[in-house]
């Protein structure tokens, strides 16, 4: 038996609780191989969001007041569902993210994985005692900061908002999570399910798809004082403007043009392997991609060949019934842009190496060689299985060109000389350095953030981090008599 029957959760959304219908229209829920209906969700507007959040705020208290065993023990049977239907929770993703079945198989793990890790965080300290001048006890508590919104995209939707939504609950929070609509089973409902079941009070957690108007109301609510929003600069930097105003926080992990270094004494069909995984995972729709790739010229030739051979060989069709590395890009719009961006590459003059075709959402990997600078396939984040190399001849060429983009979340050097990698690793500012691994990596223990235009920093991974992101802290003081003042 299924966990979410979505037949019988139709045109739904869950509402502090509740399936139910919202307020807004409905979505097919589309399967990207063929643009076939796997059911249908409902998708709320800025009332449905006030309801939410107005239900939120009414259960976070108990929650929070409740013994954090019990906390961690809801994440714990969340785990432990979750890894009993696995096969369910990939064939979802599959189906509704265009996934691969090995990066479906991934991503749970992932998801489950984050899931223990805040049932750890739920028994963690709260706080530390501090030194004082005065005869008292002086503390530094961590306190929930109350209702949480989180806004999450459509490329990893099951970790993206977990990790949020997780840690969050974790430290006493509720949580309103908006996933992207594209994929609201996998990004949200599906979630709502798992944590409902392993007996998540009512109103403590909402799940509503939703578009612009959604988030927005999200965003604006009085009542939200922490927003985590994972997606584009360009929206990420809609929704920092906005939280400003109301002096609230906004968490913002963007977008990222990662840079993968190919030094000149590298292992060249291992420095292949890595280029191509951190390319065209997941058709390259992740904001870790190695987006730009530098490689020395004494290797250059043999790397842009071993790359293109490795392009043409990998399977692309879809992952439901094929075995194949690649699935389909989300939608015609995200792969109307990749090809616009590769059909400009090539026109203002670098090689078509392998791909630039597609079928339907079907995009070969594509390798780009001879690539200059300017080159919009480089110079911007394609989103897309594209591989653009440039040729480098020293380390300041190198630096000048990684340093000219606004961007800065993901980092990878490969080379024999560990230290060499670190030494220049400090010349390249980045959130994540990875040396001698492509750029794609993430780890629920591990601090996660982009610097520059690809966010506000570390907010998700290790205790320290997500008791930053989704806490306030307080000082308090207690002494055993009354301090006596000059007046």
């Amino acid at each position: 038996m299924a966990l979410l029957d979505l037949g019988a959760r139709s045109e739904r959304l869950f509402l502090a609780g509740e399936w139910t219908t919202g307020s807004g229209v409905t979505r097919d829920v589309v399967c990207p191989s063929d643009g076939s209906s796997l059911g249908t969700v409902g998708l709320a507007d800025a009332s449905d969001v006030d309801r939410a959040v107005r239900a939120a705020r009414r259960a976070q208290p108990a929650w929070a007041a409740a013994p954090f065993d019990e906390r961690a023990a809801v994440l714990r049977r969340a785990a432990a569902l979750l890894e009993a239907n696995a096969d369910e929770y990939a064939g979802l993703l599959v189906g509704e993210a265009g996934s691969a079945r090995g990066k479906a198989a991934f991503e749970v793990g992932l998801v489950v994985s984050e899931l223990h890790f805040a049932a750890a965080l739920a028994l963690a300290p709260t706080g530390q005692v501090l030194r004082t001048a005065k005869p008292r006890l002086s503390l530094a508590q961590r306190v929930p900061v109350g209702v949480v919104g989180v806004i999450s995209p459509f490329n990893f939707p099951g970790i993206l908002s977990t990790r949020s939504v997780a840690p969050a609950l974790a430290l006493g929070n509720a949580v309103v999570l908006k996933p992207d609509p594209r994929t609201a089973v996998t990004g949200g409902l599906f979630l709502a399910e798992l944590l409902a079941q392993a007996g998540l009070p009512a109103g403590v957690l909402s799940v509503l798809p939703g578009g612009a108007e959604a988030g927005g109301a999200l965003v604006e609510h009085p009542d939200v004082r922490v927003i985590s929003f994972t997606g584009s600069t360009a929206a990420g930097r809609r929704v920092g403007e906005q939280a400003g105003r109301l002096l609230k926080r906004a968490h913002l992990e963007l977008g990222g043009n990662n840079a993968l270094v190919v030094l000149d004494d590298v292992d060249v069909d291992a420095a292949v392997s890595a280029g191509a995984w951190g390319s065209f995972l997941h058709q390259g729709q992740i904001c870790m991609t190695a987006g730009r790739h530098l490689v020395h010229a004494s290797v250059y030739d043999r790397y842009v060949d071993g790359l293109a051979a490795s392009a043409d060989r990998l399977p692309v069709g879809d992952p439901r019934s094929d075995d194949v590395a690649l699935g389909p890009i989300i939608d015609a719009h995200q792969r109307d842009h990749v090809h616009e961006l590769v059909t400009a590459s090539v026109d203002a003059g670098a090689r078509l190496a392998a791909g630039g075709t597609y079928d339907e959402l079907f995009y070969r990997p594509t390798v780009l060689a001879e690539v200059r600078p300017d080159h919009r396939a480089f110079a911007e984040e394609v989103f897309g299985p594209v591989a653009p190399v440039l040729r480098f001849e020293s380390e300041d060429e190198l630096v000048d060109v990684v340093n000219r983009s606004e961007y800065g979340l993901s980092l990878g050097i490969l080379t024999r000389d560990v230290m060499r990698g670190l030494s220049l690793a400090e010349r390249l500012p980045s959130g994540i350095v990875h040396i001698n691994d492509q750029t794609v990596d993430d780890e629920s223990v591990a601090p996660f953030g982009g610097v520059a235009a690809s966010g506000t920093g570390v907010r998700f991974g290790g205790f320290e981090a997500n008791a930053e992101a989704f806490t306030e802290t307080r000082w308090i003081t207690a002494q055993g008599s009354i301090e006596r003042y000059p007046f």
